[in-house]
């Protein structure tokens, strides 16, 4: 239900951006000198949620019926990326944004056991933290510019290695769930290019959506049932960034 409505809130907000550009008037257009180069550099930030979807395991293992694992609050974190873009041809780009970027997620595990006339509901949490280098390469689909302002699609792959990765669980933090380092993501967005006096921002937002089972299947000496409760648990995250070219 969650991700459904993020799918509407974007196609939403896309659509008002859209119909509000297409009422502007004629304006005089800040020159674009970067446009016409066939290399141009920039830098990026931004901020992110990051999510999980998870498969439950519900197998006949008691410790895994008796838990069910859900993200339930989204944190915001932080993007910091280099732009490197070419430009092959008048509409289109190919985008190279190394960068870091820092989140967490928080795993809520529910479970009711019912007695006669009541009902108990356990709740624990897992906090994980994820520190990642990325090197997302895009093609970037630009539409005619109106005035000072352009819209675009833009899609493409990322590869993220997680510095925040345990190859060993921490006895001293309650924690009992490790994730791979590594993973391949496929993105796709949209967003606009604002042509300023003297420079080129851009504002966009994309999915970006993991394509292994990060979870690592090693449970702990202690607290297995964390584990146990998860068949498999794919990365997905969410990217509002401002491109300065």
């Amino acid at each position: 239900m969650l991700l459904k409505a993020r799918h509407i809130a974007s196609v939403l907000i896309l659509t008002l951006i859209t119909c509000s550009l297409s009422g502007q008037r004629q304006k005089p257009k800040n020159e674009s000198w970067y446009d016409d180069k066939p290399l141009h550099f920039g830098f990026s930030i931004g901020t992110n949620l990051m999510d999980f979807n998870i498969t439950p395991n519900v197998s006949g293992n008691s410790s895994a019926d008796s838990l069910y694992p859900e993200v339930t609050i989204l944190n915001p974190g932080i993007n910091i990326q280099i732009v490197t873009d070419f430009k092959p041809g008048k509409y289109f780009d190919i985008r190279f944004l190394p960068g870091v970027s820092f989140g967490q997620r928080n795993i809520r595990y529910y479970r009711i056991i019912s007695f006669p006339g009541e009902a108990v509901t356990y709740n624990e949490r897992q906090r994980l933290e994820s520190s990642f280098l990325e090197f997302p390469l895009l093609l970037k689909y630009k539409g005619d510019r109106l005035n000072n302002v352009r819209p675009y699609v833009i899609g493409g792959i990322n590869y993220r290695y997680d510095l925040a990765g345990k190859k060993e669980y921490d006895d001293e933090k309650p924690v009992y769930l490790r994730l791979k380092r590594s993973d391949l993501y496929y993105e796709a967005g949209a967003g606009l290019d604002f042509y300023l006096p003297y420079f080129k921002l851009s504002v966009e937002i994309k999915m970006s959506t993991g394509l292994r089972d990060i979870i690592v299947k090693d449970p702990p000496p202690t607290h297995p049932e964390y584990l146990n409760a998860i068949e498999k648990m794919r990365s997905q995250i969410w990217v509002i960034a401002f491109h300065f070219e």
